[in-house]
């Protein structure tokens, strides 16, 4: 690790959206499966059904305002640049908590809980029941590097884990926690 930490602002270019609304319009559906269940993967018209509230309803700008509101940052870790969100809490004696999505996913599964880890007084819990939150995103997740050779299983991005809490500022000793999804 470089040690070097940079804040990563996310500002996705709106020529980008458009595009990829245009490839989305364009898209070519498959025949409906042969089957009422999902033997043969996925029914069609569910997947229609995700594309089209992705189109039409998701807001994209709203997503980034929010992952930029938390705080995000990168830093370089055995070669790889990891992006990781950065949520301290106001409350002084908060437990560093360092949380890992599984695959697929990204840092967007934990938009309900953040709040709450890091400010549980505005959600009824208590002072001492508060954590500085870390959430990387998994190598070629996000916007983490995608590793370029072999051996980036659980037991590299656990090491590359610890090494983002000393290097974050957030390592209070042998006072830690994680959470972490099955890959």
């Amino acid at each position: 690790m470089n040690d070097a930490i940079a804040p990563f602002t996310l500002a996705v270019p709106q020529a980008d959206l458009e595009d990829l609304n245009r490839r989305i319009d364009q898209t070519r559906w498959p025949d409906a499966e042969t089957v009422d269940d999902w033997t043969q993967g996925a029914p069609l018209a569910k997947v229609k059904a995700l594309v089209d509230h992705w189109r039409h309803r998701y807001d994209w700008r709203r997503c980034e305002a929010m992952l930029n509101d938390w705080g995000q940052y990168k830093t370089a870790i055995d070669g790889l640049d990891i992006h990781f969100l950065h949520v301290r809490s106001k409350h002084e004696n908060a437990l560093p908590l360092i949380i890992t999505h599984g695959w697929p996913g990204s840092v967007i599964e934990f938009m309900k809980i953040i709040g709450p880890l890091t400010d549980p007084t505005a959600h009824g819990g208590k002072a001492e029941d508060a954590f500085h939150v870390i959430a990387p995103s998994l190598p070629g997740h996000g916007f983490s590097d995608k590793a370029t050779e072999t051996g980036w299983g659980i037991p590299r991005i656990a090491g590359a884990w610890i090494t983002l809490c000393g290097a974050s500022g957030t390592h209070a000793g042998s006072r830690k926690a994680g959470i972490g999804a099955r890959w």
